[in-house]
């Protein structure tokens, strides 16, 4: 039999039928040509077919001289040896110091010169059995022909594969990939693994502020269905749920509407497995009796559903949305004027290991230019666009405006989109969180939430667009006077009324957090006045609604 020895497994061997032996003496020969590294070049082609012919009349008279030498050649006759060879030259990794030459050679001399054929102990016959021992040991890759990146080894996974995603595309990516793959990477993305939420996460939103918020969303949703006509069945979507609270405080605040709560089913728009699971438990979901898989909050007894994508929800009833904080984490591109016209930042690989990526312009205007700036710029006034230098668009949230607009024009309802921006083009807005205070964009990338402030101008756009008919837009207005309207005042005061002086001061602190600005006048000197900060005109609200039903409470 033919025993060869498997370079990964030492002291191992694998046994092998004679008629294969020729097959895996040709392997070798391959083995050995692709262990070198590609450093292809035209002389180097030029040169080993020259080496190739006295390689294949060495090999041929030692084939002949050797015991057995008519039975291989039997059955691997000369043409087909040079047939591998000829392969094994133009497919296998050329070395500037000869390598292909070398290792095959090498391998040939391995093969017929470290042992000599032993007898079988079976008796002889026509296609009697012998022993070949292969050392493969040469064919290990050299160290000096790894090519490594320096400072790679400590760079984070998110750096790595976005380090990785540069180099194989060869040039830079936008700004949109790069943070849509920092936050939503199914692997390492920044949502996707981890509760980021709260104090003892990375940021704070109003849900977590104060009660207040949900609850009075739930108001606006109440009287919207009263608007509608007090459909028996209402789709309630909340892209971007969070953790679930709003979601939670919302059927809370409006439990006493037992006609609302019986006729609502809750449908989240949710990538995060991590965050689902945090929804899930914050909604007290426990599994249908009628169907198992399906899921019943406690709170409400209401059917709760989870989505990859708005355009996954069901169609046919109407529907209320809820956006809350979800418009400002979608991807943007960014734009820059120069002498050229309008060409794009991009995000490149760094020049050393200290600062990994760094920003780099398009050296002509990219089809992202020509695509989404020229709509954007389509709804700017000339006023506007005169003193533009730099230019964000966002082309998800054209693309969930439009579904939203489609959704509601056709089967009725209204969206409500809470996020802060302005009602005009927005410049450069990017910015990285990460444990509630400001940091680089481009540093260790996956450590901090990237967000960017809301084109509300585009959005207004975009619906009357996708549905110029069938849908009306009303505000921005800032969520000061938004929550205002809705009687944020009262219920504070009801809630005072009932709690503890510590939970009075906590009470007032997020009434002020919520529609306030800038830092609580009673709590000056404090170390983190940015947990003191009101974002009652930071933050805006704007309506979608069916054009049938009118202005909603809030807007009128």
């Amino acid at each position: 039999m033919c025993s060869f020895v498997p370079s990964h497994g030492a002291g191992q061997e694998t046994e092998f039928r004679p008629r294969q032996r020729t097959q895996f003496w040709l392997l070798d020969l391959e083995c050995a040509a692709r262990s070198q590294h590609y450093w292809q070049g035209l002389l180097d082609a030029l040169l080993l077919s020259l080496l190739l012919c006295p390689l294949l009349v060495h090999f041929s008279y030692i084939i002949c001289t050797r015991t057995r030498g008519r039975d291989i050649l039997k059955r691997c006759p000369l043409s087909t040896m040079a047939s591998v060879l000829l392969r094994s030259l133009w497919r296998a990794p050329l070395s500037r110091s000869g390598g292909l030459y070398a290792g095959a050679s090498y391998a040939i001399s391995r093969f017929w010169l470290s042992s000599d054929v032993t007898k079988s102990q079976k008796p002889e016959t026509k296609d009697e059995e012998f022993t070949l021992t292969v050392d493969r040991s040469g064919l290990s890759q050299h160290e000096d022909h790894v090519h490594k990146v320096s400072g790679r080894e400590s760079m984070s996974a998110m750096s790595k594969h976005l380090d990785a995603i540069i180099r194989f595309r060869g040039g830079p990516i936008s700004v949109a990939e790069y943070m849509e793959e920092i936050l939503t990477n199914p692997t390492a993305g920044f949502y996707m693994n981890r509760d980021v939420f709260g104090a003892g996460g990375d940021f704070v939103t109003s849900p977590d502020i104060s009660q207040m918020f949900g609850e009075l969303i739930g108001v606006w949703s109440t009287c919207l269905w009263h608007q509608m006509g007090r459909p028996k069945e209402v789709a309630l979507v909340e892209l971007g749920p969070g953790r679930g609270t709003l979601m939670a405080d919302l059927i809370r605040g409006t439990s006493k509407f037992e006609d609302f709560t019986s006729s609502i089913s809750i449908h989240l728009v949710e990538c995060s497995p991590t965050l689902r699971k945090l929804q899930e438990a914050t909604l007290e979901c426990v599994p249908c009796d009628e169907s198992p898989e399906k899921k019943r909050s406690k709170l409400s007894g209401s059917l709760v559903s989870w989505y990859m994508d708005l355009l996954e929800v069901p169609r046919g009833v109407p529907t209320i949305i809820i956006a809350h904080e979800f418009f400002d984490a979608l991807p943007v591109h960014q734009f820059q004027k120069t002498p050229r016209g309008w060409c794009e930042k991009l995000v490149d690989v760094g020049e050393s290991p200290c600062e990994p990526f760094r920003y780099v312009l398009s050296p002509r205007p990219t089809p992202a230019s020509k695509l989404y700036l020229s709509k954007r710029l389509q709804w700017a006034s000339e006023e506007e666009k005169s003193n533009l230098e730099h230019v964000e668009v966002c082309p998800e949230s054209f693309r969930y405006t439009g579904s939203i607009s489609r959704r509601i024009s056709e089967d009725g309802g209204a969206a409500l989109i809470i996020d802060y921006g302005d009602d005009k083009i927005i410049t450069d807005s990017l910015q990285a969180i990460r444990k509630h205070k400001f940091t680089s964009v481009l540093h260790d990338p996956g450590s901090a939430d990237l967000s960017a402030h809301v084109d509300f101008g585009a959005i207004k756009h975009a619906a009357t667009e996708a549905a110029a008919n069938g849908v009306a837009v009303y505000g921005p207005i800032t969520q000061s006077k938004f929550l205002g309207m809705l009687g944020i005042n009262f219920r504070l005061e009801a809630l005072l009324n009932n709690a503890s002086e510590e939970q009075a001061e906590a009470l007032q602190l997020g009434y002020w957090r919520l529609v306030g600005e800038g830092p609580a006048p009673w709590v000056e000197g404090e170390e983190d006045e940015s947990s003191q900060t009101g974002m009652g005109t930071q933050y805006k609200a704007l309506a979608i609604v069916n054009s049938s039903l009118g202005a909603p409470i809030g807007f009128q």
